[in-house]
């Protein structure tokens, strides 16, 4: 499939809501390279549709803003490109989050603006809380949201990866292109400089969360 082909399987996707991801094709992730791989053009849409939330969420997230669209489409035009150099067996989602935390380091070097991190933390499907409760809620995430975005930059790409994206060490340390020691330790230091800044109860649960 050429890029532009990709293009209009980003256009198709980015069409659709953001929120969630758009499959319910059980295919592993390594067919459905291997048929990109082929020329398969449903293949790679089926890779976009399992992925572009998430890859969406994650430029966003690591700071590209209003471009995060174009973000997403410039990564998977790449991915697509480098399906030939993909190594057989590993796992698709973190090598494609590497390609679009690369676009988004690109934007903002070369457009040398600085965006505020603007991590929203997305809750799952549930029944509405009683209003005092969401009041709380909205008030310990506004906290956070501020806590985070205060944060030099390495400290908010690894908190975002680990918990905004919920991604393991290894993945982390794959889309970042860290060594995965480092990923340990800069998270550790990053969660410590975060309990400093927050009021105590929420810093304890902060602390919690790590020791989990």
């Amino acid at each position: 499939m050429e890029p532009a082909g990709v293009r209009r399987c980003i256009s198709g996707w980015s069409r659709r809501t953001h929120t969630n991801d758009d499959t319910t094709d059980a295919t592993p992730d390594a067919v459905a390279v291997d048929r990109a791989r082929a020329g398969d053009r449903d293949a790679y849409a089926l890779l976009v549709a399992r992925y572009g939330a998430l890859a969406h969420r994650t430029a966003y997230l690591l700071g590209a803003g209003d471009d995060a669209e174009d973000v997403v489409q410039e990564a998977f035009v790449k991915a697509y490109r480098g399906l030939g150099s993909f190594r057989a067996g590993a796992p698709f989602r973190p090598w494609l989050l590497r390609i679009v935390a690369n676009e988004t380091s690109n934007l903002r070097r070369g457009s040398r603006r600085r965006r505020t991190l603007e991590l929203r933390l997305a809750e799952p499907d549930t029944a509405p809380t009683e209003p005092e409760r969401e009041v709380v809620a909205a008030d310990a995430r506004a906290r956070l949201l501020a806590a985070v975005n205060a944060m030099p930059a390495r400290d908010r790409q690894v908190l975002t990866c680990r918990y905004f994206l919920d991604l393991t060490e290894a993945e982390t340390a794959e889309v970042l292109a860290w060594p995965r020691g480092s990923v340990k330790s800069r998270l550790s230091r990053a969660i410590e400089k975060l309990r400093r800044t927050l009021p105590a109860p929420f810093a304890e649960e902060v602390a919690r969360d790590q020791r989990q």
